[in-house]
C-alpha cells in the first residue's frame, strides 16, 4: 500500500487531461499518474524531458539504458515496464530475464554492454564513472551527444524510480500479470508487486 493516497479521480482540468491521456493511450490510468496528480506540473515536466531524452535515442538504446538504471535502483515498477517493452520489441523473454538476473553474464553485442554498464554505474554511483567508460562508447562510434543521451536515459530514470519507490507506489496490475511468470519474477528485484 503506497504510503500516500493515489489520487482516484481527476480533481481539476489539468489531472484531468493526465488521466484522459493515459485511458487514451493505455486503457488504464496507471498508479505513477495517480501520484503524479498531487503535483501535475512536475509529471507533465518529467514527461516533456523524457520525451526529450527518449525522441533523441535509438528507442532499443533508451530502453537497454533505463532497464539498466531501473535495476541498480531495484525498481520493480520501472523494470517491469521497461523489461515488457524490451521482451515485446527488441530480446526474447528469456534474454530479458537473464539481462535482469545476470547482467555481467547476459548476451549483448559490445556497444550493448557499454551502454548497460554506464547506465548502471550513472545509477550506482555518478561519482564513479570515469573517462574510460566514456571512451569505451567513444569507441564504439557514439558521439558525445549519443554519450550525453545515455546518461539522461539513466538520470531520469533516477528520478522516477526513486519517487516511486520512496512512497511505495506499487506497479500496475497489468505489469503484475506480465507472462512468461519467469520473465515476470526476474524483474520484480525491488518492492513486491501486489
Amino acid at each position: 500500500m503506497p504510503f500516500v493516497e493515489l489520487v482516484a479521480e481527476p480533481r481539476d482540468d489539468v489531472t484531468r487531461e493526465l488521466f484522459d491521456t493515459d485511458l487514451a493511450q493505455r486503457g488504464y490510468v496507471p498508479n505513477f499518474t495517480r501520484l503524479f496528480a498531487h503535483r501535475p506540473g512536475v509529471y507533465k515536466a518529467w514527461r516533456a524531458l523524457v520525451g526529450e531524452v527518449a525522441g533523441n535515442m535509438d528507442e532499443r538504446r533508451y530502453e537497454l539504458a533505463t532497464f539498466a538504471a531501473a535495476r541498480r535502483l531495484r525498481s520493480s515498477y520501472c523494470m517491469l515496464a521497461h523489461g515488457e517493452i524490451l521482451a515485446r520489441e527488441h530480446f526474447t523473454a528469456d534474454e530479458v530475464a537473464d539481462l535482469a538476473l545476470h547482467p555481467d553474464r547476459a548476451e549483448l553485442s559490445p556497444i550493448d554492454r557499454a551502454v548497460v554498464d554506464l547506465a548502471d554505474k550513472v545509477a550506482a554511483d555518478a561519482t564513479a564513472v570515469t573517462r574510460d567508460d566514456v571512451e569505451r562508447l567513444r569507441a564504439h562510434g557514439l558521439t558525445d551527444a549519443e554519450i550525453l543521451d545515455v546518461v539522461l536515459a539513466a538520470t531520469v530514470r533516477c528520478f522516477f524510480s526513486k519517487t516511486l519507490d520512496a512512497l511505495a507506489v506499487e506497479p500496475d496490475e497489468v505489469l503484475g500479470a506480465i507472462e512468461p511468470s519467469t520473465l515476470r519474477d526476474a524483474l520484480a528485484v525491488g518492492r513486491q508487486v501486489a
